[in-house]
């Protein structure tokens, strides 16, 4: 990046309802403020409550530049820390899943209870005061199974998103279910080159025919107001009858949105068949084709809810051209595998589209870094929803960097 030219500078000269310029996607500078100004300051989803259900099992993550500890505490209740012992800063939990009595640093075998106190470090002394010396809390949220961490100082309000997001999943019985699968993908690509590619499908004719068996982009809530089709209306009074809220809420910053839409005719989940993967239903509406409800909130997390399954989907930049997504099925509880489900049927769609949706990242990464590549415009039919996030980053970063 030219010394004379700041991601501020950057991110100003963007042309309206255009991509981003090459140095916004791989300039070093450009990540550590992407780090600094979204990822050290937002909501970032952790994982979900029922992955850690007895006291002592914890998930851990990597948050920009600080690496977390999801656990559960001897009293049951959720907590999060950073993954950095209060003695010389090794991580204390190096897994991305486990259980332990105790947090114990494998360095020097100081150990913290469930909830971060410290409760023993060796040779340090009379004078020394463990009371002082407890690990350091990450703010922590929880709505409907799903774990959300802020590692600022002060954490961003979280309530409007809280209220949002309940009324549309609490039909959905997610604290009922168990993750029947999880996925672990490095895409070699920006994280926004990621978020950008789900959100359209004007690439879907040609990349995800698996997919496309049951999924219908709907561009009427793609961006921001879109008009309602009919077929979509008549949806979501269907469902809202039955007792699913599905008209589309987004906020005002355009950082959340919740709607639902219906899958292709005769379609009612993602399969292959479209046929359901899993015998038994996450809500009780009564309505077989409730369609997909989705919802996103930036940076790190989009969601799919079927009638049997659903789907989170985690994205947590590592590098500049390097972004891990994590993708889980969520099945209800006692759904047993072999028995209500095959694992190859309720997962083959999403590996397939995930691993194609890899690939395009990939190469568009590449392309990207050309010195030849100039920021082509989007599509006012079938990229609303791109432009709408690439909006949204555009505005948070220059409200942060002014």
């Amino acid at each position: 990046m030219s010394s004379q030219k700041t991601t501020l500078d950057l991110i100003n000269e963007r042309k309206p309802r255009h991509a981003l310029s090459r140095e916004l996607y791989t300039e070093e500078a450009v990540f550590q403020q992407d780090l600094a100004q979204i990822w050290h300051k937002e909501w970032i989803f952790a994982g979900h409550t029922f992955e850690i259900e007895k006291p002592g099992e914890y998930i851990t993550l990597q948050v920009g530049n600080y690496p977390v500890i999801v656990v559960r505490d001897d009293n049951g209740a959720v907590k999060a820390f950073h993954n950095a012992c209060r003695h010389r800063g090794s991580r204390i939990c190096k897994n991305a899943k486990g259980k332990s009595a105790k947090l114990v640093c494998p360095y020097h075998k100081w150990t913290f209870g469930l909830d971060g106190k410290l409760l023993f470090a060796g040779n340090m002394g009379d004078n020394f005061d463990a009371s002082e010396h407890g690990l350091n809390t990450v703010h922590c949220e929880v709505v409907n199974s799903y774990i959300y961490v802020c590692v600022a100082d002060q954490a961003p309000d979280f309530e409007a998103f809280r209220e949002t997001m309940s009324t549309f999943t609490t039909p959905h019985n997610l604290d009922d279910c168990k993750v029947a699968f999880e996925s672990n993908i490095i895409e070699k690509g920006n994280w926004k080159l990621v978020f950008e590619n789900n959100r359209e499908c004007y690439h879907c004719d040609g990349s995800h025919p698996e997919l496309l068996n049951s999924f219908v982009e709907n561009l009427s809530v793609a961006g921001v107001g879109g008009e309602e089709d009919p077929e979509l209306t008549a949806h979501w009074d269907k469902c809202e009858a039955a007792g699913l809220p599905s008209r589309l809420v987004m906020d005002q910053e355009g950082q959340f949105r919740m709607t639902r839409i219906p899958l292709s005719a005769k379609a009612v989940s993602y399969t292959m068949s479209g046929a359901p993967a899993v015998n038994g239903r996450l809500d009780t509406s009564g309505v077989e084709d409730i369609g997909a409800l989705l919802y996103f909130l930036y940076p790190s997390n989009w969601n799919h809810f079927l009638g049997d399954h659903a789907l989170s989907f985690r994205v947590l930049p590592l590098s500049s051209g390097e972004t891990l997504v994590t993708t889980k099925w969520l099945v209800p509880k006692d759904a047993q595998e072999g028995v209500d489900y095959d694992l190859d049927n309720l997962t083959k769609v999403w590996l397939a589209t995930n691993d194609q949706d890899r690939e395009l990242v990939e190469e568009t990464f590449l392309g990207v870094q050309s010195p030849a590549y100039v920021p082509g415009p989007f599509s006012d039919i079938a990229e609303n929803g791109v432009c709408q996030f690439v909006d949204w980053y555009c505005d948070i970063m220059k409200k942060r960097l002014a």
